[in-house]
């Protein structure tokens, strides 16, 4: 069955602090709804946290870091889902229900897999 990321964009917050605690519970409670389709997923620590790695001159190149995001934006990367649905239509409605669709927005994006 095909997997999906589901790319949460949201303002830029410290999920753990206290006072996002109801919005945290919103979240629980998707994870339970959708417990049959989600294969993993996490919030993540504000863009401040970040750190950007790039390889000057290519592979085997110098390692390059900056703190930070890469790109500055209104809405940051701030958790995601892993989803393994029948398809895209499947994996958009359960996309729809993730609390960060209703103030935020959620990108779904086929997953690759490669061969092992």
């Amino acid at each position: 069955m095909p997997k999906y990321a589901a790319l949460i964009y949201t303002a830029d917050v410290d999920w753990s602090r206290p006072e996002f605690a109801e919005t945290s519970k919103e979240y629980n409670e998707f994870g339970e709804a959708a417990a049959a389709v989600l294969r993993g997923g996490s919030a993540l620590y504000p863009t401040s946290s970040a750190t950007t790695v790039r390889v000057t001159g290519g592979k085997g190149g110098d390692v390059v870091t900056t703190d930070g995001p890469y790109a500055e934006t209104k809405e940051a990367l701030t958790g995601f889902y892993l989803l393994e649905c029948a398809d895209l239509d499947e994996a958009v409605s359960v996309a729809a229900k993730i609390p960060a669709a209703w103030d935020g927005a959620v990108e779904v994006r086929p997953v690759l897999e490669f061969d092992e």
